[in-house]
Formats: C-alpha cells, structure tokens, sequence
C-alpha cells in the first residue's frame, strides 16, 4: 500500500496545474531590467524624452554649425542625413558599451546573491540600452526623412546589419572593460582619453572614401569605420562600400566578447569582495 501510494504522487520534477514554467534566468534578467529602467530613467523629469531629445538636439545643432562650411555633403543632398547616419550608430555603439562596462559595478549590490550572475547584469543593461538606442534612431531618421527631400531610399535589411554589427562590437568591448575598470581603475581614466579622437577617425563627420593612402589602411582596422559604412550604404543605394567588412567587425566582437566573460566569470569573487 505504502509503494502504491508513492506511486500515485506526481514526479517531483512534473508540471503541476495552474502553475508556469519556471525560468530563473529570464526572471532575473526581467528583473535587473525594470531595475535599470526605473533607476535610470524613472527619477529624472520627462524620463525617456530626454533621451529622444538629446541626439535630435545635437544633430541640429551640429548640423547648422557644419552647413556654414559644408553646404553639400560628401553624399546625397541633406547634411543633415549625412550626419545622422554616421551619428547614430556611432551614439548606438558608444552608449551600449560604455553601460556593459559599468554593469558590473551598477549591480555590484546585487551580484552577491547567487541567483544573479555577471551575465545576468550585462544581458539587462545591454537589452534596455539597445532598445533605447534603436528607438532614438527610428524616432530621429523618421523626423529627417519627413520633414525634407533627402533623395535616400532606406534599406531595412542593411541598417539592421549595420546595428547589429554596432550591438556586437559593443557587447565584446564592453564586456573586456568590465572586467579591466574592476581589475584596473585608472584603465577607466585612459579609455576616456584614447576615446576623445574616436569620433573623427570614425569618419563620421567625412567618408572613408575620401581619406588618402595610406592613412585609409590604418584607418580600415578601426571596426567602427564598418559600421558607420554599412548604416550609410543602407540609406545610400549609390554608395557601394567595398570596403565594409562584417565579418571582420563580428569576428572582433565576438571574440572580445568571449574574452571578457571568461576573465569576468574567472574573477567574479575577487570583483565583488576584494577589487
């Protein structure tokens, strides 16, 4: 009776009625997202609008300071596109990576409790400052593309490549400097600095094209001058960008990406109780 009895109870692992499946990790994830939507977002006046309105003052901004010198730009007939397309993946790429690398530190409260993992922390960020990042662009190419004849035929396929390329370049840096700004705080203070010129040898504000050789050479293994490439032959039919390497921008990504988890995961007790 005792046997049949224990027969007749539910495997211990079995579903039971009314109840969900259990995924720890997309919970956590989900939670460390509402946790950096509200922190980051929540208590600052007008939350997401400033994050809308940030990027589309800069572009203006930038754009009637530069058209005093640049009337025509290198490609198409608006400047202020031109700009734009080079702008905003670069914004994409700066913004994402530069949150992957304080995610360690933004949640360092968090990490001592076993349920949340380093990679929980660096997924959340990496989620809510993506989906920001592709709301703004879709926000901002919308309003350029409404309010003026731009003579550009936007791709979706190729400016989605050109994000993801952006997305994996900054998940693999970010996830390194995660590690080194726990290991190495005064890396921190020189990656501010070897970043300032980042900007200009992107070729956002020119086209690669343009730079003589071999200056172009150098220039080439710079990933970001990829990306901008690849967001602007999405928008240009014209612009045949031989140059765009995915393969070598998702190589260096990836890459770095695996780099990084493995030193964070390695050390993850000495970043949380003796760094």
């Amino acid at each position: 009776m005792a046997f049949r009895h224990l027969r007749s109870q539910p495997p211990a692992f079995q579903q039971q009625p009314g109840t969900g499946v259990s995924f720890p990790m997309a919970r956590t994830v989900g939670a460390l997202i509402m946790r950096e939507v509200s922190s980051t977002y929540g208590k600052r006046v007008g939350g997401y609008l400033w994050v809308i309105l940030e990027p589309i003052a800069g572009i203006v901004l930038l754009t009637l300071i530069f058209s005093v010198a640049l009337r025509t730009p290198p490609i198409g007939t608006s400047f202020a596109v031109f700009y734009a397309t080079g702008l905003m993946p670069f914004m994409f790429y700066g913004t994402l990576s530069a949150a992957v690398a304080s995610s360690i530190s933004f949640s360092k409260p968090l990490l001592s409790y076993p349920a949340i993992t380093v990679t929980d922390a660096i997924i959340s960020r990496a989620l809510v400052n993506s989906i920001t990042g592709l709301l703004v662009g879709y926000i901002l190419f919308s309003i350029l593309l409404g309010i003026e004849e731009t003579r550009t035929n936007p791709q979706i396929g190729q400016i989605a490549l050109a994000y993801g390329m952006a997305f994996v370049l900054a998940l693999g840096v970010g996830s390194v400097n995660a590690f080194l700004f726990a290991a190495l705080p005064e890396w921190q203070s020189l990656w501010i600095i070897v970043n300032r010129p980042l900007m200009i040898v992107s070729c956002v504000l020119f086209m690669y094209d343009d730079v003589p050789h071999p200056y172009d050479d150098y220039l080439w293994w710079n990933p970001l001058i990829h990306v901008v490439g690849q967001m602007r032959k999405g928008f240009y039919l014209t612009y045949p960008g031989d140059y765009i390497s995915p393969v070598y921008v998702f190589s260096v990504g990836l890459v770095l990406w695996v780099i990084g988890t493995a030193l964070l995961l390695r050390y993850h007790r000495e970043i949380l109780f003796e760094w």
